[in-house]
């Protein structure tokens, strides 16, 4: 599944090319994804200036402007899903199922799975549920120690999971939580209300640290993910222990390991990480 970083890759390549831009309309090919989609969509569309790209959590925003309401289009990639830019006269294949119209080009969405999410949300309504509930973004100033610290205090079940939950922190999915506690040194089974401040303070900047460095390796093409442009990312090369059960560890020489863990594959090295 596109996490943070991939995310946010996808986000950085479609601002430049779609901000400012009207969108001419859409094209709707089926019912629903993870949720239905609108009928009118296309008519909600038409005339909307893309005003501003952004991201929450594993969201995409585009802040839409000057239609026949103020509003924005939040889409979720889902398992499998991508955007991506082609040519008004390419193909349509068996899993496009929505289509961004613009001028010259079009923002095609795809999603195998049809785990995904493209839904309209008017200016003036509530927070949309599925964001209302997000906890704080990683790569934010108030992600501290200190603070990731004190929300844990109560919180008794293992560190690795608990890095997953979005109402807690949003975006850090299965292969960032293990690289990152692997470089904190951090076993994914200890509880996280038994990690001292100390640890904390290696934790969070590996978190930061990771999440940066695979937002500048293009995020991590495992399956289906592809950038805007048909690219793939490249952070899964040089995983430390990610999918790598067996291996040396490239630490210490050790053997690395793999658990499940909330239904979920972890990798670590016991005799680095306690």
């Amino acid at each position: 599944m596109p996490e943070l970083p991939e995310v946010e890759v996808c986000r950085r390549g479609l601002q430049p090319e779609v901000e400012g831009q009207t969108i001419l309309g859409a094209t709707v090919r089926v019912p629903r994804l993870r949720l239905p989609l609108s009928a009118t969509l296309g008519e909600t569309l038409a005339g909307q200036r893309v005003a501003a790209v952004r991201r929450r959590g594993k969201y995409l925003l585009l802040d839409c402007r000057g239609g026949v309401e103020d509003g924005c289009l939040i889409i979720h990639l889902g398992m499998s899903g991508n955007l991506r830019f082609v040519a008004p006269e390419a193909p349509v294949g068996k899993h496009d199922h929505v289509d961004l119209l613009f001028a010259r080009r079009v923002l095609r969405f795809s999603d195998p799975r049809r785990f995904g999410l493209v839904l309209w949300q008017a200016a003036d309504a509530p927070a949309h549920p599925l964001l209302a509930v997000l906890g704080l973004e990683p790569l934010d100033d108030e992600f501290t120690a200190e603070w990731l610290w004190a929300a844990t205090r109560r919180r008794a079940a293992p560190i690795k999971p608990l890095l997953m939950d979005s109402h807690l922190v949003v975006g850090i999915g299965n292969i960032y939580a293990s690289e990152s506690l692997f470089r904190a040194g951090i076993s994914p089974l200890r509880a996280a209300n038994r990690i001292s401040g100390e640890r904390y303070e290696r934790l969070v900047p590996a978190i930061r640290q990771t999440l940066s460095d695979a937002i500048a390796a293009g995020g991590s093409s495992i399956r289906d993910y592809v950038h805007s442009d048909g690219g793939a990312g490249c952070f899964q090369v040089d995983c430390a222990v990610y999918d790598r059960a067996g291996a040396p560890c490239r630490r210490c020489g050790g053997s690395v390991r793999q658990i499940r863990q909330a239904g979920r594959s972890t990798y670590y090295c016991a005799s680095c990480q306690h």
